[in-house]
């Protein structure tokens, strides 16, 4: 029996409930400190506010309620796919704060041992990867979980992407195999209303992607006003569908993109800039569970201190790790003896 996706919340625990918020509180935490890391000084000799992070960054605070609603479901041999804005999925899923912090930074300690960035992180421990190319985290979902279903185990995999995404044809030709061939996956579009400057209406012709399921013979639902216990409910749904051979589904979740598409935009597209910040689901989740007695403002005091004291150690351990010696740049681009 094809189990459908709907809109409901189911009935959480107060345990389930804390535990969403301390994700999203310890996703922030890392963000606000490769936001602060990122425009750091670097100290005598250097110029101001070209801190020790290489490269462009890409940060996903307001996206929060995505990662720890579909993460709350995801085992560690589940396959989950991100785009070049993954740091909030990647620690809900169970990367290793040192280790993520370690790439970011461009240091041996990193995943990648710093040549991949915050962009190209790959994890076999957790099954996670990502990239900075548009969609193309859909067609890995599709391999891995073909892969699940040959193995004969119940893994599922998970290709999150941005709207514009939607829009590119490997998220098409992906639906449509996945539909075909009923294979353990699910699509989640984050839909934070910008591009890099301009809205999504400007670029889609529907209002919804989720609509765009019915087209490939699945279900789909938009999940509206960036609601994690929402977005919780809907995944579980999604995950028990997959898991029980009855195939994809699609969910598209309204969320929030509270900074620039990267450091240093200036966002001059975006008219409503300066009541942004209003729309922080931190806050609001915070505040529900306070009126609701679910937390104390020492739990909540308790969590945000658990989270600090976990980043700093992380970015602290990645400052103090080498960088690659670039003597060794073609070391791990070509399979030894080969």
């Amino acid at each position: 029996m094809t189990t459908e996706i709907t809109e409901a919340t189911t009935a959480l625990s107060t345990e389930q409930r804390r535990d969403l918020l301390r994700q999203m509180i310890l996703i922030r935490t890392f963000e606000e400190a490769i936001l602060r890391e990122y425009h750091a000084d670097k100290g005598p000799g250097f110029d101001i506010g070209k801190g020790l992070i290489p490269g462009e960054m890409h940060l996903a605070a307001g996206q929060e309620p995505v990662a720890a609603g579909l993460c709350a479901h995801l085992e560690t041999g589940d396959g989950l796919t991100a785009t070049h804005r993954p740091h909030h999925l990647a620690i809900a899923k169970g990367m290793k704060l040192r280790s993520l912090a370690g790439e970011i930074f461009g240091r041996e300690s990193g995943l990648g041992r710093g040549r991949g960035g915050h962009m190209h992180l790959f994890d076999p421990v957790t099954h996670f990867s990502c990239s900075g190319i548009i969609a193309e985290g859909f067609p890995p979902a599709l391999g891995q979980a073909f892969a699940f279903r040959r193995a004969g185990n119940n893994n599922i995999a998970v290709a999150v992407a941005g709207e514009g995404a939607a829009n590119a044809g490997a998220f098409h030709e992906s639906l449509n195999l996945a539909a075909l061939w009923k294979l353990p996956v699910i699509f989640i579009i984050e839909d934070n209303d910008w591009g890099i400057s301009v809205a999504r209406s400007a670029s889609t012709s529907v209002a919804s992607n989720a609509d765009r399921a019915a087209a490939y013979g699945i279900p789909g639902v938009r999940i509206e006003n960036n609601d994690v216990e929402a977005v919780h409910a809907a995944v579980g749904q999604a995950v028990a569908r997959a898991r029980a051979g009855d195939g994809p589904s699609l969910i598209e979740v309204h969320t929030l993109r509270l900074w620039g598409h990267f450091e240093g935009d200036a966002q001059g597209y975006r008219l409503n800039l300066d009541t942004v910040s209003e729309g922080d689901p931190i806050p609001a989740y915070r505040g529900k569970l306070l009126d609701a007695g679910v937390v104390t403002a020492a739990d909540i005091a308790a969590m945000e201190a658990e989270a600090s004291t976990q980043v700093e150690d992380a970015i602290e351990h990645a400052k103090n790790s080498p960088t690659p010696n670039p003597a060794e740049a073609l070391k791990y681009v070509f399979v030894e003896g080969v």
